[in-house]
């Protein structure tokens, strides 16, 4: 009878433990914490079950050997935990951490390249999510099933900056109803054009945040991972547009706890379920993201502040750097770098520099370029539209004219951006405002050659001129100002005349004869007078 009580209990035991781990997912892993606390758990519900049972007094526990000995093996393991937890610290490893990043000083005229606005990603996340949600909501035949995901991850996408979310089931009773076809569509965002799409798939997303048991994207990676300590997902879709699910796997290069990296990458398809681990140094370029903006801030962090010892970066504090709160992306070379700015550990309102961080190799590359903070640029652009009571959103480091140059998007109190502002990194007092993005870096350039940053280039174009019957005439609006468009008979140029400088302009129709002296330009020739 004792016997089979004892196998029952040992059942239950079993059943509870495997409960907490399907529900919970540690990694079998003797770096992972939650294994820890999972271990010590398990003994301690044998302890007190143990005492429950022979009604043991708390004070009598050292005359039981059973609970004497589980009772040493848990104050052990915990013993085991906190040692091993102080060995792994900074405290006792500084120099080895603060060599867990190679950190190496660039130019930044020279790794930084001037790019088109109509590839620098204007919108921030929480604007991505505010035209995720109304694209959503303009599909009436999925949005009663379905809602937007949160995860919004950044990728470069066919060599254009956009952020990527899945759908989600709207409710548990909405995945019980849907879940045999899975979710159908994901969002994509062009973070520059602001367009946004619902993009339909030929196979559903069948793996996902959303499940509710063996289909859950985390139970799906553990169970065919048991031992990888997974670091935080992100969503991205391949260049075929087939999406996927990236896991960082992470490494621990000091002692049980510390020095974390990432040592592998997951990749599950979203669809099939199929998983593919890589090395992280050969994992397919495609990806994006194999370290997360937390995980780069915080290994800089340590390469900034422990140069000199632990000590030193709490007491003297010499020569310590840090990074200032916030960061963003830039898409250089096809790939997403991680950029924040970097000040001294006794900073006011400046920073010494700032760092970009590849998110798929950890490169990263430092740039003594002393100037504003971003909350400092923030505040200045705000400070042009104070009776508009505009947020700024965090910056975005940009090189124009090759000055480090913030660019900041505006927003109402709804979240929407209305204005658009560009902060010199190095005299933010110089500051540029407009309602597009054309307008505000032609207000920027005429500030930097004001103030004598540069000098305006001497245009060496010829003068030319053109006599013919207009074949055709268009009219269109630049920056708020009317422009006519025309075409003569026996050329395929267009010229461009501004109604502001050229009234009469607007008498002329198809068919009339008209003279015009202009210097050619890059789209249209720029008409310099009209006879």
């Amino acid at each position: 009878m004792k016997g089979s009580r004892k196998i029952t209990i040992a059942i239950v035991l079993v059943i509870v433990a495997g409960i907490y781990y399907y529900v919970s997912l540690p990694a079998i892993n003797i770096h992972s914490s939650e294994t820890w606390f999972f271990i010590v758990a398990f003994f301690a519900a044998i302890l007190v079950y143990y005492i429950v049972r022979k009604r043991i007094n708390p004070r009598e526990i050292k005359e039981s050997k059973v609970a004497k000995t589980l009772l040493t093996v848990i104050v052990g393991l915990g013993l085991v935990y906190i040692i091993g937890s102080l060995l792994s610290s900074p405290i006792i490893n500084a120099r080895k951490y603060q060599k867990l990043m190679t950190v190496e000083e660039g130019e930044f005229t020279d790794d930084v390249q001037e790019i088109s606005f109509d590839k620098v990603p204007l919108l921030d996340r929480d604007t991505a999510a505010i035209l995720g949600d109304r694209k959503m909501g303009s599909m009436v035949d999925m949005v009663s099933q379905f809602e937007v995901d949160s995860t919004y991850s950044q990728i470069n996408y066919k060599g254009r900056p956009f952020r990527v979310t899945p759908l989600r089931y709207a409710s548990a009773i909405k995945w019980i109803t849907n879940q045999k076809s899975g979710i159908p569509a994901y969002i994509r965002i062009d973070m520059a054009s602001q367009n946004t799409e619902l993009v339909k798939l030929e196979q559903p997303i069948k793996y996902s945040k959303s499940e509710y048991f063996n289909r859950n994207i985390y139970r799906h990676l553990r169970f065919s991972y048991p031992t990888y300590i997974f670091g935080e997902l992100s969503f991205e879709i391949d260049e075929d547009g087939v999406p996927y699910w990236i896991a960082p796997v992470k490494k621990y290069n000091i002692g049980l706890f510390g020095g974390e990296t990432v040592g592998k990458v997951v990749l599950c398809n979203a669809v099939t379920g199929e998983c593919k681990a890589y090395d992280v140094d050969k994992a397919p370029q495609w990806i994006d993201r194999a370290y997360s903006a937390d995980l780069l801030v915080s290994l800089f962090d340590y390469y900034g502040t422990l140069k000199h010892g632990f000590l030193n970066s709490v007491l003297g504090q010499k020569d310590c750097l840090q990074t200032t709160d916030g960061y963003n992306y830039l898409a250089l070379d096809d790939d997403v770098w991680m950029y924040t700015g970097v000040t001294s550990v006794n900073g006011d309102q400046s920073n010494v520099g700032f760092m970009l961080s590849n998110q798929r190799t950890m490169e990263t590359k430092y740039y003594k370029v002393e100037g504003a903070t971003e909350a400092a640029a923030m505040a200045s652009a705000e400070g042009q539209v104070q009776n508009l009571h505009y947020t700024a959103t965090f910056p975005l480091l940009l090189n124009l004219q090759d000055e480090p140059t913030y660019f900041i998007a505006l927003k109402d109190d709804a979240g929407l951006v209305k204005k658009y502002a560009l902060v010199n990194v190095q005299k933010y007092q110089i500051v540029a405002i407009g309602d597009t993005v054309s307008q505000c870096e032609s207000n920027y350039l005429e500030l930097l050659y004001s103030n004598g940053l540069k000098e305006e280039e001497e245009d060496t174009r010829e003068i030319l001129s053109v006599t013919g019957k207009i074949t055709k005439i268009a009219q269109g609006v630049i920056d708020g100002n009317s422009h006519y468009y025309l075409m003569v008979e026996g050329s395929d140029a267009i010229y461009d005349v501004s109604v502001v400088d050229y009234i009469d302009i607007i008498k002329y129709e198809v068919g009339q004869e008209i003279t015009m002296e202009y210097k050619e330009g890059t789209k249209a020739n720029v008409v310099l007078s009209i006879e």
